[in-house]
Formats: C-alpha cells, structure tokens, sequence
C-alpha cells in the first residue's frame, strides 16, 4: 500500500523542518516563521536560540506554568481553540457541528470496551494552529492502560475541512490513549495527526513511528505508568488536535466552541 500525498507531502516538510541551515540562513527561517504565524514568544526563548524550525515547533516555556492543584479541576493539556464539545449519545461525538462519526471507528478495535465506558459521558476537541505552543500534557493525573497507533492519511484539521470531509479524524493517522483516572474511571485521549505533522511524539513509548512506513495498527500496554497532572508526554511536530473523552457523570465541560484555552487553564470540572 503506496504512502498517501499527505503523508508524502508531511515527510518532505518534516525533513525541511528537521535541517540545521547555517546559522543566518535558519534565524532568518525562524524569524520569519514567528512573524508570518504571529507566534506569541513571550514565554519561551528568543527564535534566533532554535538550532532548527522542528526545535522552534516544539518549543519549551522558560518558566513552566503553575498547575492548578485542586483534584476537581480539569486543566487544558494544551495551548489550543475549542472547536466542538458535547456529550457522546449513542457512540457518537462531532469533529465539528454537524458532522458525527463514531467512536468505536475512531478509537479502533483494541478501544471496543473504553468506547462503550465513555458512552454518555462528555467530549472535547481541541485543535492546535501552527502557531500554538506544541507540547501536551496530562489533563488530570491519568495511569496509562494501553496506547494505539493507527496509521492514516494527514489531512489538514482546518475549519473547511472539520466542515466537509466526512470522518476526518478517523481517516488521519492517530494515537489513542487508554486511561483510568484516581477513581478508576475511563478516560481517553486520541492525538489526531495532520497535514505537515511529520511526527507524534509519546515520550515515554519510543516504539511509536508516526508518519513512517508502519500500515497496520500497533498496541502496547503498560502495568505501571501514571503521569501527573500536567506532567509532560509529548508533543506534535507542528499543530494537529487532540481529542478527550470521559465517562458519563465524570466530567462536566466548562468551555465554548471557538474559545482559546491555554494549558494549565481549566476547562471544566471533575464529580
């Protein structure tokens, strides 16, 4: 099975992206990227510091953000917009107003059982722009069950087509994340690739190759891995979305659609 063009076309800027140019050449690449985006680098490094554009996309924060410690509070795990919330009914949740797919199809079929617990209970989909800060976080202190990679295409995640394409997120290539909370419930988090994602990075399973040569699904579970509340996983080799989804009763979103969040912020409450 060929490689699609976006997958094809996310490599060759991946490649672009990862090239350390001699030292004028790449300040005046990501001088020039912070400007054309309008990057907002008050909290990270002045762009002449990155050795590469791949290294200004993921970014660090000089000073890290103070997370919000009361346990009923979900933060964003990103910096990112809101573009559709809800609850799921009847194994559904929306890419976008309007536009439904299935769960049990996105989540794949090592998820069957964490699509049926999530069923009822709450979504929210946030989408990073190129411009946005591209690491993610835990939203709540989370242990790590299993982890899915699924190949797919890379189509962009933009408006127009979150509008029109049917199933997006499920054609795109994507990592699922099964969790369990402090009270044992069913959380999941998908990391939805794009167009010009050259990589997802989960920074404690290095066996996860995205955007590679990989065609079939690969699974791994894990016995004793909890991430903190905040705590760092990984990050996306330019902007993409990420999808969360929570048990019926857990989680009560506090958010509207088209609202920028930032990561630490909340963005609802826990029961």
């Amino acid at each position: 099975m060929k490689k699609h063009y976006t997958s094809i076309i996310s490599n060759a800027f991946g490649h672009f992206a990862s090239k350390q140019f001699p030292r004028p050449i790449q300040q005046l690449i990501n001088h020039g990227y912070v400007k054309l985006m309008g990057l907002d680098m008050s909290e990270f490094e002045n762009p002449s510091s990155y050795l590469t554009l791949n290294k200004l996309f993921t970014r660090a924060f000089v000073t890290p953000r103070e997370i919000i410690a009361d346990e009923k509070i979900m933060i964003s795990p990103v910096d990112a917009l809101v573009t559709d919330y809800g609850e799921i009914k009847e194994g559904k949740a929306y890419q976008i107003k309007g536009m439904e797919y299935n769960i049990d199809k996105l989540f794949g079929s090592y998820h069957q059982e964490a699509s049926k617990a999530v069923d009822g209970g709450q979504f929210v989909n946030l989408y990073l722009s190129p411009k946005d800060y591209h690491r993610y976080h835990t939203p709540d202190t989370l242990t790590i069950k299993s982890i899915t990679h699924i190949p797919g295409k890379l189509y962009p995640v933009n408006f127009p087509l979150l509008r029109n394409k049917k199933e997006l997120f499920i054609e795109n290539e994507r990592v699922i994340l099964e969790c369990l909370d402090t009270k044992g419930n069913t959380f999941v988090m998908v990391l939805v690739g794009a167009l010009n994602v050259g990589k997802m990075i989960i920074t404690f399973e290095e066996r996860i190759k995205t955007n590679s040569d990989i065609r079939e699904p690969k699974h791994y579970e894990y016995e004793n891995v909890t991430l903190e509340k905040g705590e760092l996983f990984g990050w996306f080799e330019m902007g993409s979305t990420i999808l969360l989804f929570s048990q019926k009763g857990v989680f009560t979103p506090k958010v509207t659609i088209n609202q920028k969040v930032k990561f630490a912020e909340p963005i609802g409450v826990l029961h």
